[in-house]
């Protein structure tokens, strides 16, 4: 192979990502990497939520139909982006060395999670961080906020909120540290991330030639601690319509896994933590989801997407 394509949204977070793994190619193989820039359906209608409209593979649809059309060979995204299922011809074929996992509060005026008075109008576009923020402080008023990084930021500073909740790994990897006073990141066992949050994931045309050229960028650590949070998002039947969390951090031979499923009020939910053998990584997501699912989380799960149906007029998703 003399050129590879990637195809990438066009976001400042995608094109980062996507220019990050196209400069590791070109460094590693000395082949022209080229990229194919599109807007997706999630990028265009952002006064909808996302479950009404599709889900998170409105993110993907039509990068993977520009790899099957023959346009493009790899597509780069965020892993929590990734549907659980790939068209016949495309396949997972990397997962990246993650950067931090955390999610964080960015606020103009505070400081610390704390500090947020009674009431604080908080904005998020996710039904896993609205549960958790609820159940620690049920005072809060959640705001849907869709759009890419530099709209919701924007937002911020113009005083909309309070707070917004972003994941550290996009804040970091487009330098937006420089750009607002106050960031404070969440401990993992207190804002558990969604699944498979700091990683990317590479998604390619499965012909050995492509994916022999990006190989070298798996991660042994990534796919082990996202191979066991997919595999319970998995079992679950968890979209991105419902409030899931899982976060498994390997040291040595075992792994940390925390994990959450719960309503989007924060009113109710299951929350456990469990340390599994490096050996078991490929069983133990869905060993943990099948707990879960013994506790209710499958009933807890449905009433959570009809609570965010209820919320869709607000358009929270």
């Amino acid at each position: 192979m003399k050129k590879l394509t990637i195809a990438t949204r066009g976001s400042a977070l995608a094109m980062w990502q996507s220019e990050f793994i196209q400069s590791e190619i070109e460094k590693k193989h000395g082949i022209k990497v080229e990229l194919l820039s599109m807007k997706t359906k999630g990028d265009i209608i952002l006064d909808t939520p996302l479950a009404k409209i599709g889900g998170k593979g409105l993110f993907t649809k039509e990068l993977e139909e520009s790899m099957l059309r023959g346009e493009s060979d790899i597509a780069v995204h965020s892993l929590k982006d990734v549907p659980m299922q790939f068209p016949n011809g495309l396949k997972l074929a990397v997962i990246s060395e993650r950067e931090d996992v955390r999610d964080a509060m960015i606020s103009e005026k505070f400081a610390k999670f704390s500090e947020l008075p009674q009431g604080a109008r908080v904005g998020t576009t996710s039904l896993r961080r609205r549960m958790q923020l609820l159940a620690l402080r049920p005072d809060l008023t959640i705001v849907s906020l869709r759009g890419n990084i530099n709209t919701r930021l924007r937002k911020l500073k113009e005083g909309e909120f309070d707070a917004i909740i972003l994941a550290v790994a996009g804040i970091k990897r487009i330098g937006l540290d420089k750009e607002v006073k106050f960031i404070a990141p969440f401990e993992t066992d207190l804002m558990i991330p969604a699944m498979g949050q700091g990683a990317l994931g590479i998604e390619a045309v499965d012909k050995g030639e492509i994916l022999e050229k990006i190989d070298f960028l798996n991660n042994q650590k990534a796919v082990i601690e996202t191979t066991i949070e997919r595999e319970f998002v998995k079992v679950l039947e968890g979209g991105c319509q419902v409030p899931i969390g899982i976060n498994a951090k390997f040291d040595g031979e075992n792994a940390v896994v925390n994990a959450i499923v719960g309503l989007p009020d924060g009113s109710e939910f299951i929350k456990e933590s469990r340390v599994v053998k490096k050996a078991d990584y490929k069983t133990a997501g869905a060993k943990l989801a099948d707990e879960f699912i013994k506790k209710g989380a499958k009933e807890l799960l449905k009433r959570a997407e009809d609570m965010a149906n209820a919320l869709q007029g607000e358009n929270i998703h």
